[in-house]
């Protein structure tokens, strides 16, 4: 089946491009011509095929395709370690050798300690040198997201010398889009958009291409301290410069989504209650670890919750028929805090909030619990009325009375769970706590200790000194 009948038989749906790739390599035409028209596939769409392939038709395309694609391709499939691992040492060096830096971390990090420093003793000095340089920060620091992919040139240049030393470097990097300028020092001088050196004339001047404000990083910054600086620029890469201004990687725009993506992924795992994030191969005993102190202290607190239960004893033993709106009081005050929640530490992570700012969100989320509240409260008062009446058989002025009870309680809850589900993580934040961290399994918490002293207070107060109800 040539090319042309390959994508024919996809024209009257989405076209299947790893399946294209897989019916390529086995059409039998020459290697030279499979080479020619692979060149016309994402390198990811190529990475998709490779993992259907045994190793045998592995080895069969990297050599078709060359080294230096190969390892580009390798960069996208999802278990390149164990391809790698397949391999003789000094070929699996040489692969990674010709990934960027940042690529080639990634995979390492898969593979044993021993193997990994093997790997990169055989490696070339310079790219060895480049991967403990990274290697050498700690995760959650800007040096170890950054790679050592990127084009500069000094200042001094002129327009053609600067298109040489372009042309030149291009040859082993492609982040080409910016152009990082260093002075006569190697400090971080500026940056050029490569448009703008591509139209300029011969007789231009090279410091009129240069932007001298243009963003940057430092190798030490924690990343979740400035992911929004690095959004908010907007750029296809940013420089990481060292303490003395020398530029030692750029952040590029791939980096900048994985990091709001693992940024996103802790912070859900911390409002579950787990100290970082889990995956599916991850041992039994080392989730257990992750889980385990948010949930003693939850315990410590739960039992809080179950001892004012106890001091309501006398309440639940004079009307029986409160204890079963319990649950619904309780879980509906957790939503709504949750959602509240979910709100604040959505607006602490987007904006710098001031006093004012503080003060108007916690207004707005209060309006929304009340008026949530006033809504199901109302709905709470007449289903929980119909159910004492027909349910339970009970008169008619007791049903409506301990269900107006149980939707005022509903409206005072889901209140209160707002207030605290914002102003709790605000708190956490002043403090330089992550709200994240420490709001989600307390507030949770929280709102069930202050949804039963609520509920059976008011129970109390309504029902039983108000109307007389249960004979106390």
């Amino acid at each position: 089946m040539d090319e042309k009948e390959i994508i024919s038989s996809n024209t009257s749906e989405e076209r299947d491009y790893e399946q294209e790739i897989i019916e390529l390599l086995r059409s039998g035409l020459p290697d030279s011509e499979i080479s020619e028209k692979l060149s016309d596939y994402h390198d990811n769409d190529i990475a998709g095929a490779v993992e259907e392939l045994d190793e045998e038709q592995r080895n069969h395309i990297f050599d078709i395709i060359g080294e230096e694609r190969a390892a580009e391709i390798l960069a996208y499939v999802e278990d390149s370690h164990e391809i790698l691992a397949e391999m003789p040492a000094e070929e699996a060096a040489k692969f990674l050798e010709n990934m960027d830096t940042d690529d080639a971390i990634d995979i390492l990090e898969n593979m044993d300690e021993e193997t990994a420093e093997n790997l990169v003793e055989l490696m070339e000095a310079e790219a060895g040198e480049d991967i403990r340089l990274i290697q050498s920060y700690d995760e959650d620091e800007i040096g170890s997201r950054m790679t050592t992919n990127f084009v500069v040139i000094r200042n001094d240049l002129n327009i053609r010398s600067a298109m040489k030393e372009l042309v030149k470097q291009a040859g082993e990097n492609d982040n080409i889009m910016t152009i990082y300028v260093v002075d006569e020092k190697d400090a971080f001088y500026g940056a050029i958009d490569l448009k703008d050196l591509i139209v300029a004339r011969d007789t231009a001047d090279l410091s009129d291409l240069i932007i001298t404000s243009y963003p940057y990083l430092t190798d030490h910054e924690i990343v979740s301290d400035c992911i929004e600086r690095i959004k908010s620029y907007a750029e296809d890469s940013i420089p990481v410069l060292n303490e003395e201004g020398h530029i030692l990687g750029v952040i590029t725009s791939q980096d900048i989504v994985e990091a709001v993506d693992d940024e996103l992924g802790e912070d859900y795992a911390k409002l579950a209650g787990l100290s970082e994030e889990e995956d599916l191969n991850e041992k039994t005993s080392v989730s257990i670890r992750k889980r385990i102190p948010w949930l003693i202290a939850l315990l410590l607190l739960g039992m809080l919750t179950s001892t004012l239960v106890g001091a309501f004893e006398g309440v639940i033993a004079a009307i029986p028929v409160v204890i079963a709106f319990q649950s619904l009081i309780l879980s509906m005050s957790g939503n709504v805090g949750t959602q509240s929640l979910a709100v604040t530490i959505r607006v602490i992570a987007d904006e710098e909030l001031t006093m004012a700012d503080k003060v108007r969100l916690v207004f707005k989320e209060s309006k929304v619990g009340f008026g949530n509240g006033l809504i199901l409260g109302f709905i709470s008062v007449l289903v929980v009325g119909l159910y004492i009446h027909f349910a339970k058989g009970e008169p008619l002025n007791y049903s409506v009375t301990v269900s107006v009870c149980v939707g005022f309680a509903m409206l005072v809850a889901m209140l209160v769970a707002s207030i605290t589900g914002t102003i709790i993580p605000l708190f956490f934040n002043k403090i330089k706590v992550d709200p994240a961290a420490a709001s989600g399994p307390f507030i949770s918490t929280l709102n069930d200790i202050l949804g039963v002293a609520l509920y059976y207070g008011l129970c109390w107060f309504l029902l039983i000194k108000v109307f007389s109800l249960g004979g106390l």
